[in-house]
């Protein structure tokens, strides 16, 4: 099949196999190249196959060394649908760990049900005893509850309407949006599913059965942004669900001896999930060009490593004041904020291309199904029927 990509909204509904392998490669030859990172022997990572999630596991396995357990929710091919792109990511990902004798399997199925924890906690007993980190990077847009009930999230305010700038990435205009507020129903579904909630059940049933060692180092992942998208994100909806997150990490580090959660806030990059939020996008396409003329920009992977290197596994983790490691902390540099903010002030459809990134926001966003890769040939023909070797 020849794989074009063909985007609907801030979703591509195909992906590319031989552009997400070389994606994973690339991200796989950065790690190898740099120095090792010791402390971390059996990793598990909930929501391993995109993003920050794959970029973990691929620091885990490539630079510790370590052996690696991911858990996916992804579609294979079917018909005449590709797959995934995450199911394509993963079968990369283990094609090279297993030629460099490095332990990766892969459970594929929805990580907020019991039967997957089971299914995970039968693989560690069986393969590896125990794990000694647990990464959690679930990004999902809804959950279905032990009682079958789903919840949803929303992105939306918590203090009333909010109206700002925003853009079409498409038409690549810059407009106004105004956002409405959410119900107390919506932000408790939010939470419900962005939470903390979730990772505090995963260690609860890991510890429960003996799987973690006895110093166990797990971490989730949140943003808090300037206070130009606070509006939308830290005051907003999902800011909600991420205060559940931070003070579920304090609960774990209490209630589970030997456990020391940490809460990673990351650098705001284009994912599926930050495609979503009104207003980030453009926030987003501006800090983009701000950060790489300074020459401090950061993918998933630079960010990741940095953090399993340079702050998370070193001789003594690096926190601020609430114990929050800080990956933001180029971003939130007073220099890059200043510039941002005069961009934003200015900005409009016809200074759009001067201010901001958008071809660097269009590439990331490409890479992610695979599209945009250099030395890939998009017209061949390719095989999409790809197997993820531990399924």
């Amino acid at each position: 099949m020849i794989v074009q990509p063909k985007v609907r909204g801030f979703i591509c509904t195909t992906a590319h196999p031989v552009g997400c392998g070389e994606n994973v490669k690339e991200q796989i030859d950065y790690v190898k190249a740099r120095p090792k990172t010791p402390g971390a022997k059996n990793v598990l990572v909930i929501g391993s196959s995109t993003g920050y999630g794959l970029a973990s596991r691929i620091s885990a396995a490539f630079s510790c060394g370590a052996s690696t357990i991911g858990v996916m929710f992804e579609r294979p091919q079917s018909g005449k649908r590709t797959a995934t792109p995450g199911w394509y990511n993963t079968a990369a990902f283990e094609e090279y760990a297993h030629a460099d004798g490095l332990y990766a399997k892969t459970i594929n199925g929805d990580a907020f049900s019991q039967e997957v924890k089971q299914q995970v906690i039968d693989l560690i007993k069986k393969d590896l005893g125990q794990v000694d980190m647990v990464v959690y990077s679930l990004a999902s847009p809804r959950r279905t509850m032990a009682d079958g009930t789903t919840c949803s999230s929303v992105l939306k305010t918590t203090d009333g309407e909010y109206t700002n700038k925003t853009i079409d990435l498409a038409a690549r205009t810059v407009s106004e949006v105004t956002v409405p507020p959410a119900t107390q129903e919506e932000i408790r579904d939010t939470v419900k599913v962005m939470g903390g909630e979730d990772w505090k059940d995963w260690i609860t049933a890991l510890s429960g059965a003996g799987v973690l060692a006895e110093h166990t180092v797990t971490m989730a992942y949140s943003y808090l942004g300037p206070e130009l998208t606070h509006p939308m994100y830290r005051n907003g909806s999902i800011g909600r669900a991420k205060e559940h997150l931070f003070a579920t990490s304090k609960e774990i580090t209490q209630e589970f001896p030997g456990v020391t959660a940490y809460i990673s806030v990351n650098k705001g990059l284009v994912t599926q999930a930050s495609a979503a939020i009104p207003i980030v996008p453009l926030y987003m396409s501006i800090l983009y060009k701000v950060m790489k003329e300074k020459g401090i920009h950061e993918g998933c992977i630079e960010q990741m490593y940095r953090l399993f290197h340079d702050k998370l596994l070193a001789d003594k983790p690096q926190v601020d004041e609430d114990g929050m490691i800080r990956m933001d902390d180029w971003e939130m540099r007073e220099d890059v904020q200043q510039e941002v903010k005069q961009a934003w002030d200015r900005i409009n459809s016809d200074n759009l291309q001067q201010l901001a990134d958008v071809d660097g926001y269009w590439e990331d966003f490409y890479h992610m199904f695979g599209f945009g890769i250099d030395g890939v040939d998009y017209d061949a023909d390719v095989e999409v029927d790809k197997a993820v070797p531990s399924i």
